[in-house]
């Protein structure tokens, strides 16, 4: 089975959902990644991609009901705990556009400890610090014990 990689359909023009959710998308990942992903669909993933613009970005992150860095943190827990690895990456990333600060995403990372386990907050932790480029404090890591 061969799928073709097509210009996405202009099936999203005029509806005011996805218009906000594509604007809202771009705002919180950032252009360039939204670009990718709509220029890299196919006829297999168009209807998804038109559905995430639509219901995660149109009618979710659009509600009035928690901002932007909120939404970001509480989704950044939630990938952490589920073990999403690459999607939690991108949502660490998108903190850049969000607001939420190195502290924040510490302190969401030890709650996941608490609430989804300790194995999903270090797999999350080491994710946080290859994205947000930290660094050991020491060149040798921390001082072993005697």
């Amino acid at each position: 089975m061969t799928i073709r990689r097509t210009k996405r359909r202009d099936n999203g023009s005029g509806d005011p959902t996805f218009e906000k959710g594509l604007a809202t998308r771009r705002r919180v990942l950032g252009e360039e990644h939204v670009r990718h992903a709509m220029a890299n669909s196919t006829e297999f993933d168009r209807d998804f991609q038109d559905f995430i613009t639509r219901q995660a970005w149109g009618s979710i992150w659009t509600r009035p009901g928690l901002d932007h860095r909120t939404r970001s943190l509480i989704t950044i827990a939630i990938l952490a705990s589920r073990g999403h690895e690459s999607e939690l990456a991108l949502h660490i990333r998108a903190t850049r556009n969000t607001g939420a600060t190195v502290e924040d995403i510490r302190e969401v990372l030890m709650q996941v400890a608490v609430y989804a386990g300790v194995p999903s907050a270090n797999a999350a932790f080491r994710i946080a610090k290859a994205e947000l480029g930290i660094q050991p404090s020491r060149p040798d890591g921390p001082r072993a014990r005697r």
